[in-house]
């Protein structure tokens, strides 16, 4: 079930993005995931530079990636800290940039409070 929304702040509204960069983030996080063929979504959404700060400016060159993970359960100490550096190191990969600009949110867990059509996440 994870779901990725990836946010992507870019210096140049314009950049060209590979046609399937999508897919490529798709294929890369299921592989961290370790997920059947079909069960992990990717939203991917581009910040223009206009519509992204950081307080006392940012850095010359900086484009951070924002992506946050929704998952019927989250895992719990090192487990997570373990899913957290693969699924950084597949991003950064993937979008080529360094493991730095990589930050990741967890949601709380979507069981039983998250549905796929219709039916409810247990």
């Amino acid at each position: 079930m994870p779901i990725l929304d990836i946010e992507i702040a870019a210096s140049d509204p314009e950049n060209k993005l590979p046609a399937d960069l999508t897919q490529s983030l798709a294929d890369a996080v299921a592989q961290v995931f370790g997920s059947p063929q079909g069960t992990v979504w990717v939203k991917l959404r581009i910040i223009p530079s206009t519509q992204y700060a950081e307080d006392h400016g940012k850095l010359a060159g900086l484009q951070p990636v924002f992506v946050t993970v929704l998952k019927s359960r989250v895992p719990e100490g090192n487990a997570l800290q373990n899913e957290i550096t693969q699924l950084t190191q597949a991003i950064a990969k993937v979008l080529n940039r360094p493991d730095t600009n990589v930050h990741i949110m967890y949601q709380p867990n979507g069981a039983g409070r998250v549905a796929f059509g219709g039916n409810l996440v247990r």
